[in-house]
């Protein structure tokens, strides 16, 4: 994520021990004959309602990457796999909806945390491989959705890996090589000139594209947005068709001016609301910046920063310098009121939907989320309202709430298993004990392995999908 006073994201380099999974194994049975994995004794919660479904104690039958049957005790299941859950908790598996993968290893992080669907917002050719791989079941990872590269004009929030593009001309020919490369979504980012926007939006829509992003602001005029209106105003993208939009901290920036006035804020919330557009908070992207300003620096040294991509990291040490040295108070505010203003979201009936901006800064793959939901249950969520924007809310933006984000008979087989309850307590949702991925069994051992290869990085693969990526969308390769 990047701030829209034009900072760089950020990450750091440690290389730490492996903290493990919480909660006690799961017991393996003896086999049946079916060819199926049967979760016995298990507490299942269903998502997808106003309230909370549970069933307990279940008896899951899953085959052929989704959940076959579920029944009790006098089902009379029978599974090459059976796992005694003896009482814990099922849930749907998580997902990311804003995250920056720089290396498979990434991949195995993100599942030891119990999230099996991430959607990555800076692609390059290298993410669809790895994409086709996880579909066909040649690779073990959570199930991958990207966009293309990030699609902006040069100003404040340029980025080297961004596609850069300044006229009609050039935007229409970007959306048209992401298309024909395979990316089957478009990033729109926060610099992009009006010509660019909308003839970008249009070639997307011709294309079948779903849109998603920062707000395009157009170019950035002096004493924006303070004094100064914003070329592109915030009300003129609402109704654009995003699959979502990217960030409170850009809704209060381009939505409301960067005022604090929750008057206006909850009006553009029921604006919002009323034309149907999903928000990703990212609360944890911009909490980690004020992590780093009270720890001076602390935060990018603590568990779990070895799970993040070194090389990437090195390129962003002065980023990380310039938040431990900030100043803490204004922070404090801005997070305060990003927490009030993701409450008011909720509740003037915006979905919301959990992102971590996980890759950059000092937002870990995986643990990010957990943050993530920590901090919607601080803003004033529940629990439940929380575990949503993790599931069900995603299924139904991706359109994909006939399969996904539900416990129940014909939904994917895409499962998280929780040593405690996460509806009482949503530091629970850390506590994962077993995952079930497209069917296939991962339990804690697994996981606590996969934990360990998360930190396993080749900085030369990392660097060569960078270079390439950046070759093949036509932007200048800079000096590593």
């Amino acid at each position: 994520m990047t701030s829209n006073r034009g900072r760089a994201p950020g990450l750091a380099l440690a290389m730490l021990l492996l903290s493990a999974c919480a909660g006690s194994p799961v017991a393996e049975q003896e086999p049946g004959d079916t060819g199926a994995l049967l979760l016995t004794n298990a507490r299942l919660i269903d998502l997808s309602g106003e309230a909370p479904r549970i069933e307990e104690p279940a008896f899951l039958l899953v085959r052929g990457g989704e959940i076959a049957a579920i029944g009790d005790a006098t089902s009379n299941f029978t599974a090459d796999q059976i796992i005694d859950l003896e009482g814990r908790t099922v849930t749907p598996g998580l997902v990311d909806m804003h995250v920056h993968v720089w290396d498979e290893t990434e991949l195995d992080a993100y599942l030891s945390y119990g999230v099996t669907t991430v959607r990555n917002l800076s692609g390059m050719p290298f993410h669809l491989v790895l994409q086709d791989e996880i579909a066909r079941g040649e690779r073990l990872g959570p199930r991958l959705l990207t966009s293309g590269p990030i699609l902006n004009s040069a100003g404040a929030n340029q980025q080297d890996n961004h596609q850069l593009v300044e006229t009609a001309e050039e935007a229409r020919a970007a959306v048209a090589w992401q298309a024909e490369a395979g990316f089957t979504r478009l990033k729109v980012y926060s610099n992009l000139t009006r010509d660019a926007y909308e003839a970008a939006l249009d070639e997307a829509r011709l294309r079948g594209m779903a849109v998603t992003g920062h707000s395009p602001e157009g170019i950035r005029a002096l004493g924006v947005p303070e004094s100064e209106p914003f070329n592109i105003a915030f009300g003129e993208i609402i109704d654009d068709g995003f699959e979502t939009l990217e960030h409170v901290e850009t809704i209060v920036w381009h939505g409301l001016r960067a005022r604090k006035d929750e008057a206006a804020a909850r009006a553009l919330a029921r604006q919002l609301a009323d034309d149907g557009v999903g928000v990703t908070p990212t609360r944890v992207a911009h909490h980690n910046l004020l992590r780093m300003a009270e720890t001076e620096g602390a935060a990018a040294e603590r568990e779990g920063v070895e799970l993040l991509n070194p090389f990437v990291q090195g390129l962003e040490a002065e980023v990380k310098a310039y938040w431990a040295s900030a100043d803490r108070v204004p922070l404090q505010q801005e997070d305060a009121f990003q927490a009030r203003m993701t409450k008011i979201l909720a509740e003037e009936g915006v979905r919301l939907l959990a992102g971590s901006d996980a890759g950059t800064f000092i937002n870990v793959p995986g643990q990010s989320l957990i943050d993530e939901l920590r901090l919607l249950v601080d803003a004033g969520l529940t629990p439940f309202e929380a575990l949503q924007t993790a599931t069900w809310n995603a299924a139904l933006v991706l359109g994909e709430s006939d399969a996904n984000g539900c416990v129940e008979a014909g939904c994917a087989a895409d499962l998280t298993v929780y040593s405690c309850d996460p509806l009482a307590d949503i530091d629970c949702a850390a506590s994962v004990s077993g995952v079930v991925r497209n069917g296939e069994w991962l339990g804690q051992e697994r996981l606590q392995g996969l934990r360990r290869a998360a930190t396993q990085h080749d900085v030369e693969r990392t660097q060569a999908n960078i270079v390439a990526g950046l070759a093949a969308q036509g932007t200048p390769v800079p000096d590593f």
